[in-house]
Formats: structure tokens, C-alpha cells, sequence
């Protein structure tokens, strides 16, 4: 049984303690308030609250119902922070609210927050990157400069604790204002919000809905005054602000109201393929060295970054883990349910790390292994098998590695021809409950689905377009591929037989003269479990039939991941974008959508050329900055000025967007379970 505890801290609205509230102390995944207290005038919007959690490991959050029920403000509070807030207390204010309903949109229910724990744990534990909860005011990662001067985030959630303000204020237009503020934030899978807080949970579930609205609703509340005028009635200094309580705020409608922020501590450059623990910690591999003049013909190899679920990062600096002989991470990292990290290296190299410490599970590769890899060459994905089974594509050589149960001792190279022909620069793997390997290809227009145990057709293809790269399956067993180029986008310059980063060389100048005149090429395929190669073929024109998904929207798209509620997102690498598209039977915020249709792509300056897109149990989409300037990565002698932009910097996280997933990620994605209350 959990400890009392008491929370002092101070209720806020409009940059005023002059409130009258009813506070409220709650635990996640109980329905009934642990503790309660009513603030009159004249009390300076300080309070008290006492309770004993029933949970040893308790998330709790504070709401605060103002005079008027309709203005509700929330915190939530993090676990990692309970130190901190026993000894100094807590504001809730606008701000807090927002943070709070972004980090933590996929759990609430009205005011009810639950969910599986350790999602909701995740959740809370990230709202500080936001707001600090012992100060009301903007949270540190928020402010430092991988944020605070490359992204609108800290403009956006200023503008949206203003409407919060504009709601009871003087500023509001009259009850058409509140309608039109209630509808603009009306979840797209939800009911109408029934006070200020819920209306932030809104926005936050489908933050593309409505930001123009919303925008002109803050506009309306705070209009901008001619330069010379003065901004409050009264005023003796001429000013051209907005009279919004928060500041910097929004000078136009942005794209839409998506909370980003980057991480990148210690050195995080040119992450490739993202992996998550149970706990929700992050693991790439990088392709480059932080700090070095990285491109295709240079550079100094990457190691193996981890993360907590918060983006604090818990490796060595610079170098990362490094062992076994990994020198440059490439698209291959996994995490495995036995507690360790595969990851593949540009050199053949393979490393196995603990979870626990991220030292090698061995000094040395077996011999035997050893050689084989050796003449095997380059590696990329990694595919781990619900049964334990660990998949490997060898890029350079047309190949395949084996490794029963995760046991590099029993690592083999999968001896099939026609697995082998079938193979053209394979790039990913993913592995079905049936045991099936979807394998895409970089070169030739094909993906592969390899069964070892079927006699008859171990090996089938199907014809898709060209650059495969990431694979992932919904819970169905459904395969989605991201393909570089769109069908009828000309053959690219084969890559077989070739280092990776030599393939890079080769291909990105071919899709470059195309993407850099204003065109765009990628699509993305859909192959449903249970199709057969031949009925995939049109009998009339011999041309695949399958559905190019993002053709003509999407541009060079790479990684790609399915969330809880089977539906999709991908990163867009030359379109320096993460795309949302419905899943194979939209419902919910995709309902009314067709499947494959591309639903919102979101930009910002904090996304650079995205390689990798994955969903946390919290919701959260993480992503890959992989490349920063082409044309550093593309120079034998780039400016010094930029010589080190090559490869993009850190990782970036956009809070709350996406149905949870379980992690880590083996087969087919399944949804995190919720409690009943």
C-alpha cells in the first residue's frame, strides 16, 4: 500500500491567483477523487490536498473546476517528479492543461484518466518536457535550442492556454464564440467537450481538424492591433502585441496544432531504424559518429543510442554502445522480448546488447558465423518473429540469416535459390504469426514473402514499385510497404553487389532529379494476408493490381508503423514529413476514410529527412532524423560550414497522436489493453 501524500500547490487563470475553484486530487484507473477542497475568494488560489494512492506506483493528475463548470484546468503529474512537487508544490494553470491533455489524450475519457499503467506512466512522465509542473511554466527540453527556435510547439501551446483564458474572459465574443470553441474541439472520434479541459483533449486526438478555426478563434479574442496603437484601452506605450497572457503565440494558422519536440543530448546523429523496450526506452543505431563530416564518401561509423521514454538519453555520449564489431549502424535495430538489442552494421557486422547495461551479450562473434558474414557483406533489417526467431537481410550479398529462438550460435545462412534469386537488395523484414517473412527490396518493383515451411511455394512475389523499404504488419497480418518511388517511376541504378553507402550514392542522385523539379514519387502498398501472388496480377494487362496508396502525396516514404487502432504512418524522407493514412478498416479517427487514404501530413522545422516512424504505448510517435542536408551527404569535399550536417540531428517525438501500441514490436502490431474501471 502506497504512502499519504500531500500536494500543496496554486490554482492560476489569467495570470491571476484570484480564483474561486473546486481542486481535486485523482489516481489513474480509479474512478472516485482521492481528495477534494474548495478555494473561495480571497484564498489566493492556494491549496491543500491529502490522500493515500491504492497503487504502490500511483499516477495522479489535479483538476481544477472554476466558478464557471464549463473552465476546467488539469495537471498531470509525473511520477519522476514526486520529489520535486512534495517539496515545492504545483501550479495549475492554462498551460499545465494543455500539456497535460496532449501528453495524455489517448487515456482520458471525459476527465477520467485510464488505461494499461505503464502507458499512462509514460504519458505523465513526458509532460514536463512541456510544462513544469512545480512552476506553471514552459518545461526545459521545450526551451532549449533543438526546440524552442525550430518548431512552433511552445507557439502553439501558448495559443492554445489562451483560448482556454478567452473562454471566460472579457476577450470572448459571446455564446458564439464558446459554440464555435466547443465544436472546433470536439474529438473526431468523441462527443462534444463538455468543459475547457476535454476541449484540449480534443484538439489533441485530431490536431489537424481544425486549426484554421481555432486559429481565427484566437484571433477574434485577441486581435492584432495597427503598429502605433496602443494594445489595452489606457495604455501609454504604443505597441503592435496581441493582448494574449501568453507569449510568443501564433501569427498565423498553423498546419495544424501537432505538439513536436527533438531530442538530441549527448549526439544523436543519423539514427536509421528506431526499436522500444518494454519500459518504453528508445534504441537506434546510428549510420554516423555525432560531430563528424559524415556522408557517403566519408565518415566515421555510429553506435547504438538508447533513450528513456522520456528522451533523456542513457548511453555513452558521442559513441553510443559499441562491440562486436559494429561500425555504423544501418536500418537494422530490435528489440527483443528476451531482453536484448540486434543491431546490424554497414560493415556485416552484427552486435547483440543488453537491455539492462548495453554491453555486447559476448566479446566475439562464433567463428563460423564470423566467416559467413564476412562474405556476406552489408546488412540492413532486422525482423524478430513472435516465436523468438531473429531474420537478417543481407543487403550487399541477395541473402538471408537465420537465427532460431535469438541464438547466435545456431545463425545460418538461409540456403534457398529461389529465396536468393527472388532478392535484389532486400532492405526489411517483418514475420507474421505464421511464421512468414515479408522481405521488401530496394532494387526491382517486388516484395517477397518467404515461407520456410510451406514445400510448394516457399517463395512468392508481388509487384509493387521500386526502393522497398519499410515493412510492417497490422493485427490482421496485413503487409504494409513503403516504397521510394511510385510504380511507374523509371528503374533505378541497381544497388546489388554493392556497399550500402554505396547504393545511397547510386540511387538518391536519380530520385533527387525528379523530387528536386517539384515532382514527388513513393506510394504505399497494402498486401492482405491471405493473398496469393497471381491474384494480385491483372489477367488483361499482366500488371499488378494492387493499390499504390500516397501516390503523387507522398515523397521518397521510408520507415513506416501501424498503430493500435491499425492504422498507419510513415515517415516521409524527402518530404520531411510524417504522413497518417487509414488502415485496412478505418474506424474511429479514420472512419469515413477509405483504406490507404492519407489522412494528414505533418511538417515542422524540428523534421528533418525522416528514415523511421514508431508508436510507444503512450501513443506518442517517435521518429528518425536521418539526413539533414543532401548535399553534404552527396559532397567528396562538402562546406565546412555545413560539413557536419550530413546527418540529421536527434530523434523527435509528437506527443499523444497515435492509438498505443505494445512494445516490443515482434509480428504484427497489437493494441495496448484498457482496464475497465
Amino acid at each position: 500500500m502506497s504512502n499519504q501524500i500531500i500536494i500543496k500547490g496554486n490554482v492560476s487563470f489569467d495570470q491571476s491567483n484570484a480564483v474561486v475553484a473546486t481542486v481535486k486530487l485523482w489516481e489513474s484507473n480509479h474512478k472516485d477523487a482521492l481528495d477534494a477542497c474548495a478555494l473561495k475568494a480571497g484564498s489566493n488560489g492556494t491549496f491543500t490536498l491529502e490522500a493515500t494512492p491504492e497503487s504502490d506506483h500511483p499516477v495522479l493528475y489535479i483538476t481544477a473546476e472554476l466558478e464557471n463548470p464549463e473552465v476546467v484546468l488539469l495537471s498531470v503529474l509525473s511520477p519522476n517528479w514526486q520529489e520535486d512537487i512534495s517539496k515545492n508544490g504545483v501550479v495549475i494553470n492554462e498551460l499545465t492543461t494543455v500539456a497535460s491533455a496532449f501528453t495524455c489524450a489517448q487515456f482520458f475519457t471525459g476527465l477520467q484518466l485510464s488505461g494499461d499503467q505503464r502507458g499512462v506512466s509514460i504519458a505523465a512522465k513526458n509532460t514536463p518536457n512541456l510544462i513544469n509542473p512545480v512552476t506553471g511554466s514552459w518545461g526545459d527540453v521545450l526551451m532549449d535550442p533543438f526546440n524552442i527556435t525550430q518548431n512552433e510547439t511552445l507557439a502553439r501551446l501558448n495559443t492554445l492556454a489562451a483560448l482556454i483564458t478567452a473562454y471566460d474572459t472579457e476577450h470572448t465574443n459571446g455564446d458564439q464564440w464558446k459554440e464555435d470553441f466547443l465544436k472546433y474541439t470536439t474529438p473526431l472520434e468523441g462527443k462534444k467537450p463538455g468543459n475547457t479541459a476535454e476541449a484540449m483533449i480534443g484538439v489533441a486526438l485530431g490536431p489537424w481538424a481544425y486549426p484554421t478555426e481555432l486559429f481565427s478563434l484566437f484571433d477574434k479574442s485577441y486581435p492584432q492591433p495597427a503598429d502605433g496603437f496602443p494594445a489595452k484601452p489606457n495604455s501609454k506605450v504604443p505597441v503592435s502585441r496581441r493582448n494574449s497572457p501568453f507569449v510568443p503565440y501564433l501569427s498565423f494558422a498553423p498546419d495544424d496544432f501537432a505538439m513536436i519536440l527533438a531530442f538530441g543530448q549527448g549526439g544523436i546523429c543519423a539514427p536509421g531504424k528506431l526499436s522500444l523496450d518494454e519500459e518504453g526506452n528508445l534504441w537506434t543505431g546510428l549510420n554516423w559518429m555525432p560531430g563528424a563530416q559524415n556522408g557517403v564518401y566519408q565518415g566515421i561509423g555510429g553506435g547504438l543510442v538508447k533513450l528513456d521514454s522520456t528522451g533523456r538519453l542513457l548511453s555513452p555520449p558521442v559513441t553510443g554502445f559499441t562491440g562486436m564489431g559494429v561500425d555504423g549502424a544501418g536500418w537494422g535495430t530490435a528489440v527483443t522480448k528476451d531482453g536484448t538489442c540486434w543491431v546490424t552494421s554497414f560493415n556485416g557486422s552484427i552486435g547483440v546488447y543488453k537491455l539492462e547495461d548495453g554491453s555486447p551479450v559476448i566479446e566475439e562473434v562464433p567463428q563460423e558465423l564470423a566467416e559467413a558474414l564476412n562474405e556476406i557483406g552489408g546488412l540492413q533489417g532486422i525482423g524478430v518473429a513472435p516465436n523468438g526467431d531473429i531474420w537478417i537481410v543481407g543487403t550487399s550479398s541477395n541473402q538471408m540469416l537465420h537465427f532460431p529462438e535469438g541464438d547466435l550460435s545456431k545463425g545460418r545462412v538461409v540456403v534457398n535459390k529461389d529465396l536468393t534469386d527472388a532478392l535484389s537488395a532486400p532492405f526489411a523484414a517483418s514475420i507474421d504469426n505464421s511464421n512468414r517473412v515479408w522481405i521488401s527490396n530496394t532494387n526491382g518493383k517486388s516484395l517477397v514473402r518467404y515461407s520456410p515451411s510451406e514445400k510448394d511455394t516457399p517463395v512468392e512475389r508481388f509487384i509493387l514499385a521500386g526502393g522497398g523499404r519499410g515493412v510492417a504488419l497490422d493485427s490482421k497480418g496485413n503487409c504494409w510497404v513503403a516504397c521510394n518511388t511510385s510504380p511507374d517511376f523509371p528503374s533505378t541504378t541497381p544497388t546489388d553487389g554493392v556497399s550500402i553507402i554505396e547504393g545511397f550514392a547510386l540511387g538518391y542522385p536519380h530520385l533527387d532529379q525528379t523530387v528536386g523539379h517539384n515532382q514527388t514519387t513513393g506510394s504505399v502498398f497494402m498486401i492482405p494476408s491471405d493473398a496469393r501472388p497471381k491474384d494480385t496480377i491483372d489477367k488483361t494487362t499482366h500488371k499488378s493490381n494492387l493499390q499504390a496508396f500516397g501516390d503523387g502525396e507522398l515523397s521518397a516514404p521510408w520507415g513506416i508503423s501501424v498503430d493500435g487502432n491499425d492504422d498507419v504512418w510513415v515517415a516521409n524522407f524527402m518530404g520531411r514529413g510524417v504522413s497518417f493514412m487509414a488502415g485496412a478498416s478505418p474506424s474511429g479517427r479514420s472512419d469515413g476514410y477509405k483504406t490507404g487514404d492519407l489522412i494528414h501530413t505533418i511538417h515542422s522545422g524540428s523534421i528533418q529527412m525522416l528514415t523511421d516512424v514508431v508508436v510507444d504505448q503512450a501513443g506518442n510517435i517517435w521518429c528518425a532524423n536521418n539526413w539533414n542536408l543532401p548535399q553534404t551527404v552527396m559532397a567528396s569535399k562538402p562546406d565546412p560550414a555545413y560539413s557536419t550536417w550530413g546527418g540529421g540531428s536527434g530523434v523527435l517525438v509528437i506527443y499523444g497522436i497515435a492509438k498505443p501500441a505494445q512494445t516490443p514490436l515482434t509480428g504484427p502490431v497489437s493494441s495496448v489493453p484498457y482496464p475497465k474501471l
